[in-house]
C-alpha cells in the first residue's frame, strides 16, 4: 500500500476556488477526501467532476456549528482548513460574521481535530499578513507581521493560537500567495483574473498604485504545495510556517497588466494613485523550496494568455448574471450570510 492511500483528508471549505482544485489533486494522489462546505457562493456544482469518485464524500455544513465540524472529523487523518470569509471589502462590511467564521469557526474545527484521530492539520493563512513593508527585500517566515485588514488580522490571530498551543497533531501554517488561474469555482474578483477579463472584454481598466508588489501563485500549484505538506515527514513540517508560492511570481500590478496587454494585443488602461489597498510586499519562498523541494510550475503570463483566449471565445459569459458565483464581494443573495463557512483562503 503506498503512503498516499493511508490519507483520509478533510478539506474544510473544499468547494471554493482553491478547494475545488485541491480535491481532485488529492484524489489523484490516492487520498480519501471529504469536503465540508456550506456552498455559500452559489457553487454547488464546483465539485461535480469528482462527485461520483469512490473515495470522495461531500458534507454540507457550517464551520460555526460544533455539531457539523465534529461530525465531519470522524475517521479523518488530515485536515486542510481553507474556509474563511475573504476579500477585504466583504470582511469590512461584515465584521461580526468575519470573526464568527474566521476565528470562532476556525477554533471549532481545531478543537474537533484535537478530539479526534487527526495526525496533521494544515491551516491556510495568507501572505497578506506581511501588509506593508518599508523596502523591497522579500519577507521570510521570521519577518514581523503587519496585517492591514480584518481578514489578515484574523489569520494572524489563528496562526498564533494554533502554533502557540500544544497539539496532538502536526500543525502547519501556509501563508498562501494571492491565487490566480482557472478553477471549477472560478473567481473574477482577484487581481489577475479581474484585470484580464476587463481588458479581454474591451473595457477601460483603472489600476491604482501600479507599482505595489504582491506574490501570486496558481491554484494548481497551491494545491500541489498543500499535497506536499500533507505527505512530508513530520520533522520537516510539524509546527512550521511556510510561505507558499515562488520567487519568480512576485509581481507588481503594472507587470500583470503588461502581461494582459501583450496577450490581448493592447487595451485601454488608466493609471491612478491613492487606492484604498495599502499593501506592498515581496515574499521569499526559500524555506518551502529547501524543505520540500517545492517550485511552482505555472506562471502569471501563461495563465493570462489562456484566460484571455477563453474569455474572448465566450467562456464565463454569465459572470454578471451570476455575480455571487464568481465573486466573494457578496455573501448570500439577501446579504444575510446564512450558512457561512464555505469558501477559500486567499
Amino acid at each position: 500500500m503506498n503512503k498516499a492511500s493511508a490519507h483520509h483528508t478533510l478539506i474544510v471549505g473544499g468547494a471554493g476556488y482553491i478547494g475545488s482544485v485541491l480535491a481532485p489533486v488529492l484524489l489523484a494522489a490516492g487520498h480519501r477526501v471529504r469536503v465540508l462546505d456550506s456552498l455559500l457562493y452559489d457553487n454547488s456544482d464546483s465539485l461535480a467532476a469528482v462527485a461520483d469518485h469512490k473515495r470522495f464524500e461531500f458534507v454540507q455544513g457550517d464551520v460555526r456549528s460544533a455539531r457539523d465540524t465534529q461530525a465531519a472529523m470522524e475517521g479523518v487523518t488530515d485536515v486542510v482548513l481553507l474556509a474563511a470569509l475573504v476579500v477585504d471589502p466583504v470582511c469590512k462590511r461584515n465584521p461580526e460574521l468575519t470573526r464568527e467564521t474566521n476565528l470562532d469557526g476556525a477554533r471549532l474545527v481545531i478543537d474537533a481535530a484535537r478530539g479526534s484521530s487527526v495526525e496533521r492539520f494544515v491551516f491556510a493563512s495568507t501572505c497578506s499578513n506581511y501588509g506593508l513593508r518599508e523596502d523591497d527585500e522579500p519577507a521570510d517566515e521570521e519577518e514581523s507581521l503587519h496585517p492591514l485588514s480584518l481578514y489578515a488580522e484574523t489569520k494572524v490571530e489563528m496562526e498564533r493560537e494554533l502554533l502557540g498551543t500544544e497539539n496532538p497533531f502536526d500543525a502547519v501554517v501556509l501563508r498562501v500567495s494571492t491565487a490566480f488561474g482557472a478553477s471549477p469555482r472560478m473567481r473574477f474578483d482577484l487581481t489577475v483574473s479581474e484585470f484580464t477579463r476587463e481588458l479581454a472584454l474591451g473595457r477601460a481598466l483603472e489600476v491604482y498604485d501600479a507599482d505595489t508588489w504582491r506574490p501570486y501563485c496558481h491554484v494548481s500549484d497551491i494545491s500541489r504545495g498543500i499535497a506536499a505538506v500533507l505527505d512530508a515527514p513530520a520533522e520537516r513540517v510539524g509546527g512550521e510556517v511556510f510561505n507558499l508560492g515562488g520567487d519568480d511570481s512576485n509581481h507588481t500590478k503594472r507587470s500583470i497588466v503588461e502581461s494582459a496587454l501583450a496577450a490581448l494585443g493592447g487595451g485601454e488602461v488608466k493609471w491612478s494613485e491613492g487606492g484604498a489597498d495599502a499593501r506592498n510586499y515581496r515574499v521569499s519562498f526559500s524555506k518551502i523550496q529547501a524543505r520540500l523541494g517545492f517550485f511552482p510550475a505555472e506562471t502569471v503570463d501563461g495563465a493570462v494568455r489562456q484566460l484571455a483566449n477563453s474569455i474572448r471565445a465566450g467562456m464565463f459569459s454569465d459572470v454578471e448574471s451570476r455575480s455571487l458565483r464568481y465573486r466573494n464581494y457578496e455573501l448570500t443573495s439577501d446579504g444575510s450570510g446564512e450558512g457561512s463557512g464555505g469558501g477559500d483562503a486567499g
